[in-house]
């Protein structure tokens, strides 16, 4: 999948703070689709990993990306406008998250770099308390 394509598919599918269900399953498939490892994490967020070809594994790179959109009514207009009512990414997670997946799908095609790296598409950011 395009990153772009990603991208607009979780802008016109927004959930809540650990509510993001249906994101983490779609997340899951499209990570599974690359053949990278991943698990669940905290309620609706997911952990990705991919061990680099070189050197040590135990060194570690963490890029993270929030998931949960915010309680307001989009009135864009756009071809992928939120089909939840009251319910949008109105503050650039469904950026985050694609930006994370694209690289995580670049480096899962050449992990020509030493450790692993791991990607976490954190839920529940926008709530307090949670991810803030």
């Amino acid at each position: 999948m395009r990153t772009e394509d990603f991208r607009r598919h979780l802008h016109s599918h927004p959930e809540l703070s650990f509510e993001e269900h249906s994101t983490a399953a779609f997340i899951s498939e499209q990570l599974s689709q690359l053949g990278i490892e991943h698990r669940p994490i905290a309620q609706t967020g997911i952990l990705a990993r991919i061990e680099g070809r070189r050197g040590n594994l135990k060194r570690c790179v963490v890029l993270r990306a929030d998931i949960d959109a915010l309680p307001l009514q989009e009135m864009t207009g756009v071809e992928w406008s939120s089909q939840c009512e009251g319910v949008m990414h109105g503050c650039g997670h469904d950026c985050h998250a694609a930006i994370l997946y694209g690289v995580l799908k670049r480096l899962n095609e050449n992990p020509d770099f030493e450790g692993t790296l791991f990607g976490v598409f954190q839920p529940g950011e926008e709530c307090n308390p949670g991810g803030a």
